[in-house]
């Protein structure tokens, strides 16, 4: 039998032959949030399907622990991750290697150690880090896009991350010293952006737009039955980046509707001395989807650019249309009149306007939540996202080490004879 080296037929052996061996990376949040659960659905569906999966974590949490100095060497280049990363490389010998999150301890050390072994990365961009010291591209409740494609030296002097001038000026040491040395351009065989509008604003912040691909994030919720719905609701973080100051004021009108809000963070107080707000604090997510099943529509009022709200995938799958800001990517997954409405960002006036519209023609609302349930069947369920997340596998695979994985295979259908044989 020869051996199969052309990206087609690689392709058709790692698909029908054999399961992928896959390494997934992450750096844990102290705080439990998206980027995490994202993770730990996509390793369960990966699993779930027969794939062979192991991961590779660091927590923030032990930064606690450490000094500065310790710290900020950590995120510029991180011994204790290459040294882990080999062992677990040698011991485990992925197919490819899927990174989460490497800020702040597992560092960019890990794309260097992946590329000595030969295991090609795949990186998918939760937000914006690459490109903005803090993440998300937001200074006194405005966009800000100052530091996109350019030394972030303005993001040191104002002190963007976390407000500490010491602490934005390590994050943008990290970007600028791998932007320099190729890491992000060499050292990363493909790029997952979650839409369109993020994959356009990493090009244009200097990654290669030819290591791209889209792939949305999903949530598995099965169909509910219908029950009347009556009322907004909020589901998220309750701080000024989601919009919270925004949404209040809008619901200052006199003959405004209550909202119930969903949800934990440093405007709690504010939210829960509002007149027109019920806030229910944290909730678990069957409570929060029970919730969306009997609401008439989901406000996300953003101020900065989201990426890809689990929310609004959420409210889709439970049949519910989505209010959201002109911000982000919420202009692209959001339909206007189709799947929700759209507001101008930071504007209460226009909100409470699109609010009150919503509030007037629920029927309109309820045939837009149809629609928003036909979205989320035709693009973010968990059958749709892995055979999405397949296709890019076995694409990096096939380009990167076909005769590798050929062999592999091979040595496995050879075995198995014997033991046939043997038997």
């Amino acid at each position: 039998m020869s051996i199969m080296t052309d990206a087609h037929s690689i392709n058709e052996v790692i698909g029908t032959r054999a399961p992928l061996r896959i390494l997934v990376v992450h750096n844990a949040y102290q705080w439990r949030g998206g980027e995490d659960v994202v993770k730990d659905a996509e390793v369960a569906l990966l699993r779930e399907r027969g794939q062979v999966v192991e991961t590779y974590e660091r927590d923030n949490a032990s930064i606690n622990g450490m000094s500065s100095l310790q710290a900020a060497r950590q995120t510029l280049w991180s011994s204790q991750t290459t040294a882990e990363l080999r062992q677990r490389i040698e011991a485990f010998g992925p197919d490819l290697i899927h990174v989460h999150n490497s800020f702040p301890l597992v560092s960019p050390s890990l794309y260097w150690e992946a590329a000595r072994a030969r295991v090609p990365v795949i990186q998918t961009l939760h937000n914006f880090r690459m490109l903005c010291p803090q993440a998300m591209f937001l200074r006194e409740d405005r966009v800000c896009e100052d530091c996109l494609g350019k030394v972030p030296w303005r993001g040191v002097v104002r002190g963007c991350y976390r407000g500490s001038v010491a602490q934005t000026a390590v994050v943008a040491s990290m970007l600028t010293v791998h932007r320099a040395v190729g890491t992000y351009s060499n050292k990363v065989a493909r790029y997952i952006a979650l839409n369109q509008f993020c994959r356009d604003k990493f090009i244009e912040g200097g990654l290669p737009g030819e290591r791209f691909s889209i792939k949305p994030n999903f949530v598995s919720v099965p169909d509910g039955p219908e029950v009347a719905r009556r009322g907004g609701l909020f589901v998220g973080r309750l701080s000024r980046e989601k919009g919270i100051a925004v949404l209040l004021k809008a619901l200052d009108r006199p003959d405004g509707p209550t909202l119930d809000m969903i949800g934990t963070g440093p405007m709690e107080s504010e939210v829960v001395a509002h007149p027109k707000v019920r806030g229910l604090g944290a909730m678990a997510r069957t409570e929060v989807l029970d919730a969306m099943r009997r609401a008439s529509y989901l406000v996300l009022p953003s101020i900065w650019h989201e990426v890809m709200p689990l929310s609004v995938v959420e409210a889709f799958a439970c049949g519910l249309p989505v209010i959201g800001s002109r911000s982000g990517a919420l202009g692209e997954l959001i339909e206007a009149g189709v799947t929700g409405l759209l507001c101008e960002p930071g504007n209460p006036d226009d909100l409470a306007r699109t609010i009150a519209w919503a509030e007037s023609h629920p029927e309109v609302m309820r045939e837009m939540g149809r629609r928003a349930r036909a979205e989320y069947v035709a693009k973010y369920t968990p059958q749709r996202n892995y055979e999405q997340l397949m296709t890019i596998y076995r694409e990096v695979i096939g380009q990167a080490q076909p005769k590798r994985r050929a062999l592999r295979v091979l040595a496995g259908e050879a075995e198995n004879k014997i033991q046939e044989t043997q038997t």
